[in-house]
C-alpha cells in the first residue's frame, strides 16, 4: 500500500517542480498541489486506519516527504508538517480525533507548538488565549494545535500543553513575507479568549513518557513512538530534500555548463566531480541517519519495549547531524553553481535559501540538541521537553 503511495508522489512531483516558483511567488501552496498530494494518499500515511488512515511506519512517511521537498521546499515543508499532525491527533481522546475526522478523514490541522498561549482552568477544560507565529500550510487546515501554559490562580505556570481548536474558534494573519520557504503561508495564529475542553488537550508531560489517551483505541506501535522524534524528524527531512534538490539540479546544471572564465566545460572539472561526490554522500549520510534510529524506536515499539532514553538522544543528536549535513552539501555546490544559478526562478538559488530558512527552525538548532546529547553521556539530567 505505502509503495503506491510513494510511486503516486513521485508522478506528481515533475508538477510541483514546474510550480514551485509560482508557489514562491504566491507565499502559499496551491489548493491544486494540496489537493494532488491528498489523492495520492501522503496525508494518511501516518493516520489511525480507524479514520481511514494507512498507520505506515515512519520511514515511509519520510521518503515520501524527501523526495516532495526534492522537487519544491516549501511544498515539502507543508506536506511535512500537515502529514506528521495525524500522528499526533491519534494520541489525543478520541473524542478529539472523532471531532476532527469522523464526518471527514481528510480533514488537516496546522500548528504552532511554541507556548504563546495562556489557558486558565475552568469547569470541563479551560479558558485559553494567544498569538501564534510560524504555523505552516495554515490555509489548508481547519483545525490547529497550539502550544499554551496552564497558568494557576497567582499566574504560575503548572503545565505545558497542546491545545486543539477548530476553525471558528482562530483567526489567521498573512504576515508570512520571506527570503527562503516562502510558499509555506506560515502566517499567524489569534485566538481570543475561546473554550478548550479537557479532552482537547494534550500534555507535554505525558507525551514526553511516550503516553497519550489515544493509545487507548491507536494501539499500533506507530502511537508509542517520542513526540520529539517524530515532530523532529518532520522539520529535518523536508532539508534533506531541499538538498537533495539542489544536488539534481546542480548536477543537470553542471552537464551543460560552459565556462565563460574559460571556455571548458564544467563536467570536466575535477573539482566539480569532487562536489558532486561529497554532496551525494552527504545528503545519503543524512537519511540513513534518521532511517536507522526510526527503525530502531520502530523495532522496540513493535515488541512492547519502552523507548530507550538513549536512542532517544540519539535520535535528536542524528537528527540536526542530518540537518547539517544537508546545509553542507548545499553550500558546497552552491559556492561553485556560478552566476547564472543567481537568477530568480533558477532552482538551485532557491534550494539554498529553502534549506537555510528550513535550518533556523528551533528545532535544527544544533548546538541544543547536541548539548543534550553530551549531558546524557556524561550521566548529566537532561530535562528538555524536545526529547
Amino acid at each position: 500500500m505505502s509503495e503506491r503511495v510513494i510511486d503516486a508522489v513521485h508522478e506528481l512531483l515533475p508538477v510541483l517542480r514546474e510550480r514551485a516558483q509560482d508557489t514562491e511567488d504566491a507565499r502559499r501552496i496551491s489548493e491544486e498541489s494540496i489537493k494532488a498530494l491528498q489523492l495520492t494518499g501522503f496525508f494518511k500515511l501516518l493516520q489511525p486506519k480507524r479514520y481511514g488512515g494507512r498507520e505506515q511506519h515512519p520511514n515511509e512517511f519520510y521518503r515520501a516527504v524527501r523526495a516532495v521537498s526534492s522537487a519544491c521546499g516549501s511544498t515539502g515543508w507543508v506536506a511535512s508538517v500537515l502529514g506528521c499532525h495525524p500522528w499526533q491527533l491519534a494520541l489525543f481522546d478520541d473524542r478529539a480525533q472523532r471531532e476532527v475526522w469522523g464526518e471527514d478523514d481528510d480533514t488537516r490541522v496546522s500548528s504552532s507548538y511554541a507556548p504563546m498561549g495562556r489557558a486558565k482552568p475552568v469547569d470541563g477544560g479551560f479558558e485559553f488565549t494567544g498569538r501564534w507565529s510560524f504555523s505552516s500550510g495554515c490555509d489548508h487546515a481547519t483545525w490547529v494545535f497550539l502550544g499554551g501554559l496552564v497558568m494557576d490562580d497567582a499566574g504560575n505556570p503548572t503545565d505545558f500543553r497542546t491545545f486543539l481548536l477548530p476553525r471558528a474558534d482562530y483567526g489567521i494573519d498573512d504576515v508570512w513575507d520571506t527570503i527562503g520557504l516562502r510558499g509555506t503561508g506560515s502566517n499567524d495564529i489569534i485566538v481570543d479568549t475561546v473554550f478548550v475542553p479537557e479532552y482537547r488537550t494534550l500534555s507535554f508531560m505525558d507525551t514526553g513518557k511516550c503516553r497519550g489517551p489515544g493509545q487507548a483505541v491507536n494501539t499500533g506501535p506507530l502511537y508509542k513512538l517520542p513526540f520529539a522524534s517524530v515532530f523532529s524528524c518532520s522539520i529535518a527531512v523536508p532539508v534533506v530534500g531541499m538538498a537533495t534538490g539542489a544536488y539534481d539540479a546542480y548536477v543537470n546544471h553542471t552537464r551543460e555548463r560552459v565556462r565563460a572564465s574559460t571556455g571548458g566545460r564544467a563536467a570536466e572539472d575535477s573539482f566539480n566531480q569532487v562536489r558532486i561526490a561529497e554532496a551525494a554522500s552527504n545528503i545519503d549520510a543524512a537519511m540513513l541517519l534518521i532511517e536507522r534510529d526510526l527503525d530502531e524506536q520502530f523495532r522496540h515499539a513493535t515488541a512492547g519495549e519502552k523507548i530507550p532514553f538513549p536512542l532517544r538522544v540519539q535520535t535528536r543528536r542524528d537528527q540536526v547531524n542530518a540537518t547539517s549535513s544537508a546545509i553542507a552539501a548545499v553550500d558546497r555546490l552552491f559556492e561553485s553553481a556560478g552566476g547564472r544559478a543567481l537568477k530568480v526562478g533558477t532552482p538551485i538559488q532557491r534550494f539554498w535559501r529553502d534549506a537555510h530558512a528550513g535550518r533556523v527552525h528551533a528545532i535544527n538548532d544544533p548546538e541544543k540538541a547536541l548539548a543534550m546529547y553530551g549531558q546524557a553521556q556524561l550521566g548529566l539530567k537532561v530535562t528538555d521537553a524536545w526529547i
